[in-house]
């Protein structure tokens, strides 16, 4: 008997090692090709691979699977594993959190206090935080609308260093804040910062010391992208009056083109295509612009297409399928959603039914996001919109885009987390 139960022990105590090591095994696991581990996605351009939907859903809505409470903010959630990450504000104090993607519950949290820097309008529209945290395993990178930029360890949230961007390094201070996305490359976090000499700073991804620091441009409110001129890596970065295209390396300029954009409004992502045209936009009547990209040489040369004040992206980002491109037109009112021929930049139709909406590209779909809190499956063509179904998430103010970890998304609105399975 006596055996017997010490078999049972040895057994029990066994099963609880190989469970105690598959966990520290979850919590080490690096970004999976499935996660969403930065803003636009697995490619920071809003499209998703490898997953499938239906072509329409039950009349009854969408199966939620969990909701809470969570505070504050436009920041789009990140996912790793099984972990969200998410910001947000709840009275003085900021939060970076990692929460259990199955039921939405607290892992982690790192609260920091954070005062609003003189100059900012953060009562009109929200106090943020408005850009999106970015993972590159075992570290989360996070950046609040005050500009403080926190490296955490990715399974405990322990702080490994951090910079404040406009206190200390003497950045930018936008009037609505903070909201650009860090980009990683190659054992660097780039940032645009702002100011003489540090328009845009990279930091050593493992202690945060600064590789470098240049250009003299002012910035917006526009998160970088990572594109390929032929067979050069490039950083872009969207200005108040200039994009420019860079080493990420060294941050040597490979090319810049001025442009007629109030950049300190922008807050659309610049579209990047194979065919080396680079669509951006801007509202407040200032419109859209599409420039050509192609090296000679030694050299990158970016040569504007046109410019056209119809298309007029306020906040939202832009679809490209084939040639044409797609997205949400114009400021506080009267929003239409338009399909935009790239090579001409002319209108081939604009939609009222759609409106403001953060869009997704899934399964030759679109997951359209409308600032309301209804969700819409739709087609989008050069010949028209076709809306499959429809079904509301929530109600309230919802500017965050969604993030889609395989049929699972997650989404926001300035109080509540929630998740859904998609059919």
């Amino acid at each position: 008997m006596k055996l017997l139960l010490l078999g049972r022990t040895v057994r029990r105590r066994f099963a609880c090692a190989i469970v105690a090591l598959l966990f520290t095994y979850v919590l080490a696991m690096p970004v999976l090709a499935g996660d969403w581990p930065e803003w636009g996605g697995p490619k920071r351009d809003f499209t998703v691979d490898d997953v499938s939907l239906a072509s329409s859903w039950p009349d009854s809505g969408l199966r939620k699977l969990w909701n809470r409470t969570l505070g504050d903010g436009y920041s789009s959630i990140v996912a790793a594993g099984w972990r969200l990450y998410v910001m947000f504000r709840n009275g003085d104090l900021e939060h970076v959190a990692a929460l259990d993607a199955n039921t939405g519950e607290t892992i982690w949290q790192h609260r920091y206090p954070a005062p609003f820097i003189d100059g900012t309008n953060v009562e009109e529209f929200g106090p943020g935080p408005l850009s999106t945290p970015l993972i590159v395993e075992p570290r989360i990178y996070a950046i609040g609308v005050t500009g403080i930029l926190h490296c955490l360890d990715l399974g405990s949230g322990q702080v490994l260093w951090k910079h404040e961007l406009i206190r200390e390094l003497h950045g930018t201070n936008l009037f609505r804040g903070y909201s650009a996305s860090p980009i990683g490359f190659d054992g660097s976090i780039i940032a645009p910062v702002g100011g003489p000499g540090r328009a845009v700073v990279a930091f050593a991804a493992d202690d945060g010391s600064i590789l470098w620091k240049k250009h003299d441009f002012a910035i917006s409110h526009v998160s970088p992208i990572m594109i390929r001129v032929d067979d050069q890596q490039q950083l872009v970065v969207l200005g108040e009056k200039t994009i420019v295209g860079l080493d990420p390396v060294s941050g040597q300029s490979f090319w810049q083109h001025d442009h007629p954009i109030a950049g300190g409004y922008i807050s659309s992502t610049p579209v990047w295509g194979h065919d080396g045209r680079l669509f951006f936009s801007g509202a407040y009547g200032e419109g859209s612009c599409c420039i050509h990209l192609k090296r000679t040489g030694e050299k990158t040369v970016a040569d504007e297409i046109w410019h056209s004040a119809r298309m007029r992206v306020h906040h939202s980002n832009v679809t490209r399928i084939g040639d044409y491109v797609y997205g949400p037109s114009g400021d506080f009112a009267a929003i239409k959603f338009m399909a935009v021929k790239i090579e001409t930049g002319e209108v081939v139709w604009q939609d009222r039914r759609l409106g403001r909406a953060s869009c997704l590209y899934v399964d030759g779909k679109v997951l359209a996001l409308q600032e309301d809190g209804q969700l819409m499956l739709a087609s989008l063509s050069p010949e028209e919109l076709t809306i499959h179904s429809t079904a509301k998430l929530f109600d309230g103010r919802g500017w965050t885009a969604p993030t889609l970890v395989g049929n699972r998304m997650y989404v926001r609105n300035r109080k509540d987390i929630m998740a859904f399975e998609l059919p």
